[in-house]
């Protein structure tokens, strides 16, 4: 699915450089993002959250999301 123009506060995206980040906004408004290293979730810098909006990042589905590591 590429970028339709809404952007969605909070999800799992995959880059065209295979790199998959999660997403997610807390209630007061600050957002986190985590990188999948491995089988690990690791913090990444909050810059990257701009990724989401490239053509060529996707939001996974609900199934793909589920076979990730949690």
């Amino acid at each position: 699915m590429a970028y339709s123009g809404e952007v969605s506060p909070s999800g799992v995206y995959r880059t065209e450089q295979g790199r998959t980040l999660r997403i997610r906004v807390a209630e007061d408004g600050a957002l986190s993002v985590q990188i999948l290293e491995g089988d690990a979730w690791v913090a990444a810098s909050v810059r990257m959250v701009g990724l989401r909006l490239a053509p060529t990042t996707r939001r996974l589905s609900a199934a793909e999301i589920a076979a990730l590591p949690a």
